[in-house]
């Protein structure tokens, strides 16, 4: 645990210090995001946050195969993790010419196609998915192959499609890959297996990377990961939860605490965990197709009608705002893990608490801060 936790903080301090040179790139070469109407920033911010983050990524896996137990672990760890990175450069790469140049929407999904494919000529891809009975339903190659390029290609235009406020997706993102890398940790201890995984790897570096990321991307924010980066989180964290069925049997990821099966959410968690990140767009993309088309408009028309703007109108701050979706993301993502690992009336009680918690935040809170004769909504600046 140890080393893990030296991990996150190298990728946390990398980036961190990175995002000052990004900054002053995107000065430099104009990358910018422009006030539009239906922004929330007042003021145009630099784009490029995504090649702090992907130096981030390097550094914590240079320092990670110079530790004494991780760099035994195996020739596989590294090489899957080393693979993951250079998709995540190719993805990066797209991402740093849309920010400069605006790239159209056929051209990024080919650069996102791209990386996912590039993980799965070599070989990280969905292997089969366990059973609770400790059988294994294996995947031929293009079964795995179609489903890893789904699952990767739909979570990287979910968390661009989260990113509408300052620290959104980075908070977001890094909130599901703590909850994984829980989950990777527990699930070897409680099979007593080698704590040293690729997933486990990737997702502790994902989250120093969005946490160092954090420091300059929280309301008010002075750089914007942009396209570059958040197809670069949303690529890494997709490809975190498939390295996971590649390295573990079937009943290893079947079993939780005790060796007991808790539910059969282990089976499935390397797929549910990027789709339960795409909760929150899914629903947000949903609801403004509805509301877009009831209105006789495109379902692609921008406007400022989506959950965090609404978030905003009920009295939340900006940052009170994030915060309210972070509380949502870290239900879905620990709650899921929860659910997946332990059994009993303790988890039930704890799930409970959970949502009644992020509830009364969402609802009541608003209502309780908001004083007489004051306009509904807050202040950007209030907390």
């Amino acid at each position: 645990m140890r080393e893990y936790v030296l991990v996150f903080l190298v990728a946390a301090a990398v980036t961190y210090l990175l995002t000052v040179v990004a900054r002053e790139i995107a000065l430099r070469t104009g990358a910018v995001a422009q006030v539009r109407d239906r922004d929330v920033h007042a003021e145009p911010i630099p784009y490029l946050g995504g090649l702090a983050m992907l130096g981030g990524l390097v550094a914590a896996y240079v320092v990670a195969q110079q530790l004494p137990f991780l760099s035994t672990s195996g020739p596989f760890v590294f090489r899957d993790a080393g693979i993951v990175l250079i998709a995540g450069a190719l993805i990066c790469a797209v991402g740093v010419l849309d920010d400069l140049f605006e790239l159209d929407a056929l051209t990024k999904l080919g650069g996102q196609v791209l990386a996912a494919g590039f993980l799965i000529v070599f070989g990280i891809q969905y292997v089969f998915f366990p059973t609770p009975d400790g059988t294994q339903f294996a995947l031929d190659a293009s079964q795995g192959a179609l489903l890893t390029g789904f699952i990767v290609v739909a979570t990287v235009n979910a968390v661009n499609f989260v990113d509408g406020l300052d620290g959104l997706a980075a908070g977001v993102v890094g909130i599901g890959a703590v909850a994984f890398f829980v989950f990777c940790y527990q699930l070897t201890r409680f099979n007593d297996a080698s704590r040293a995984t690729t997933s486990a790897l990737l997702s502790v570096a994902l989250a120093g990377v969005c946490a160092g990321f954090l420091v300059h991307n929280f309301h008010p924010a002075r750089l914007f990961m942009g396209d570059s980066g958040s197809m670069l989180i949303g690529l890494v964290l997709s490809a975190s939860a498939v390295t996971l069925t590649g390295q573990f049997a079937g009943n290893e990821i079947s079993q939780g605490a005790s060796g007991s099966r808790a539910s059969l959410l282990p089976t499935f968690l390397p797929v549910l965990l990027p789709i339960s990140i795409m909760v929150i767009p899914l629903l947000d993309l949903v609801l403004a197709v509805v509301r877009r088309t009831r209105a006789g408009r495109s379902p692609f028309a921008p406007d400022k009608q989506h959950l965090h703007h609404r978030l905003l109108e009920i009295g939340h701050s900006q940052r009170r705002a994030v915060l309210i979706m972070w509380l949502w993301a870290g239900l879905v993502a620990f709650g899921t893990v929860l659910a997946s690992l332990y059994t009993g009336p303790w988890m039930w009680t704890s799930l409970v608490a959970m949502v009644l918690v992020t509830v009364t935040l969402t609802f009541v809170l608003p209502r309780l801060r908001q004083p007489e004769n004051q306009p509904d909504i807050a202040p950007l600046e209030e907390l």
